[in-house]
């Protein structure tokens, strides 16, 4: 695995700790559901583009 892998697997780690973290923490007084949901909608759309990017140069 390279360092532009390894880069970008520490970058999806991140977020997901972060798609965890934020809402229990920074979002506790937000009665709404849709605090948490459009965090996790976003979380998930940043996690398939460092997907594309980390797969884009694969052969098979």
């Amino acid at each position: 695995m390279g360092k532009r892998e390894v880069f970008w697997g520490v970058v999806s780690c991140i977020v997901i700790l972060l798609a965890y973290i934020i809402p229990y923490t920074f979002l506790t007084n937000v009665a709404n559901w849709y605090g948490s949901f459009l965090l996790w909608v976003g979380v998930a759309f940043v996690i398939i583009i460092i997907n594309l990017i980390i797969t884009k140069d694969w052969r098979s």
